[in-house]
């Protein structure tokens, strides 16, 4: 009889069965170990939840009042006989692959990551294991990124030069994740920060939690547009074309994602400027931080599941798609058509001046 394995994907998610407990599930469950706190791995309705200690505030702002245990990189679990511990997968503040052991065998869930030090969420930690669970959002040989560096040196002369020109400027990311990383990244030195509700919220759910986040002042109904327009919005994606951006006009309006890589998505999101920055691994990220694992195994959950896989079993892996409901936090819409993974739903939409959204629906980046 073949042995079973320590973690099987299910209907509910992925379930260790000796341990009693699920990872990232999408069905309400006794137990939940999550990886981070975006919507499409935190879903509401568990009876109990483990993460990681920086994720504490905004899950709770998101989630509500929830039975939640925190615990820091390293810290160690035990589950009915299994030993559960997380490390550090870069992608957001907070976020945690979740590394699961029982009679030595070892698996390592990754959640969603990237591998460069964006400055502000610990750095991705590679895990020895026998089998490592992995999305391939960007799994493409297309998605290669620049240093961030170039990027925002890219953005900090965008914004200048819309002060210069009399232009407002409003850049645009998910509002757990991309936010935070541009606000770290501003040359504030040209002016102040206003966010959007939902992104402030965030900050200050952050901010709560013990995080350094450079100022920044939320828009209100009371606030001067003349003011905010000598400075720089941050806005998540629902705001995009709605009468609460329209108020900034004139404007220069910028997509931060990495779909802005493929030619024509700028023009598909009716931005001004777009510019390549993901809280997810690329292509070549992808296949080093797989190697550095030493698995036998790799199990690819969400993006381009059917290409990456692939390619990794031509160069010596064993690779498998498995479904799940992870979907990407980045809007796969700016693809062509027939190329986009499977993707979260959008946050709520944005429909006044000020307004002051509280919980968002699907999944952020």
């Amino acid at each position: 009889m073949a042995k079973k394995p320590l973690l099987e994907f299910t209907d509910r998610g992925i379930y260790c069965a000796q341990g009693k407990f699920y990872i990232d599930p999408w069905k309400p469950v006794d137990d939940a170990v999550i990886t981070h706190a975006h919507a499409d791995h935190a879903y509401w309705g568990h009876k109990h939840y483990l993460a990681h200690h920086l994720s504490r505030e905004v899950l709770l702002y998101r989630l509500g009042e929830i039975n939640l245990q925190t615990v820091e990189y390293g810290e160690i679990v035990h589950k009915n006989g299994v030993t559960v511990s997380l490390f550090p997968a870069g992608h957001v503040i907070g976020s945690a692959q979740i590394r699961v052991e029982y009679k030595s065998e070892v698996w390592v869930v990754s959640g969603d990551y990237k591998v460069e030090d964006d400055g502000i969420s610990t750095p991705f930690e590679p895990v020895k294991c026998h089998h490592f669970i992995s999305e391939c959002t960007f799994g493409m040989p297309v998605y290669q990124w620049k240093p961030q560096v170039q990027t925002f040196n890219e953005i900090n002369s965008w914004w200048r030069h819309n002060l210069d020109n009399g232009l407002a400027t409003v850049i645009v990311g998910y509002s757990l994740g991309k936010a935070q990383r541009i606000l770290q990244n501003l040359d504030l030195f040209n002016g102040m920060v206003y966010t959007h509700g939902v992104i402030e919220n965030t900050n200050e759910a952050l901010r709560r939690n013990g995080v350094l986040l450079n100022p920044s002042e939320r828009i209100t109904p009371e606030s001067s547009k003349e003011e905010v327009r000598k400075g720089i919005i941050i806005a998540p994606p629902s705001s995009v074309g709605t009468p609460w951006m329209r108020k900034f006009q004139p404007y220069s309006f910028g997509y931060c994602s990495g779909w802005m890589a493929i030619r024509g998505a700028k023009r598909r999101r009716a931005a001004d400027r777009g510019f390549v920055l993901s809280d997810h691994a690329d292509w070549d990220g992808l296949i080093s931080a797989i190697d550095a694992t030493g698995c036998e195994c790799v199990y690819l959950t969400h993006g381009y599941t059917a290409t990456f896989s692939r390619y990794l079993n031509e160069i010596g892996f064993n690779a498998r798609e498995v479904h799940t409901l992870y979907g990407e936090e980045e809007d796969p819409s700016n693809l062509p058509e027939g190329e986009a993974p499977s993707a979260g739903e959008p946050e709520k939409e944005v429909l006044s001046f000020g307004e002051d959204l509280g919980e968002v629906g699907g999944a952020d980046s």
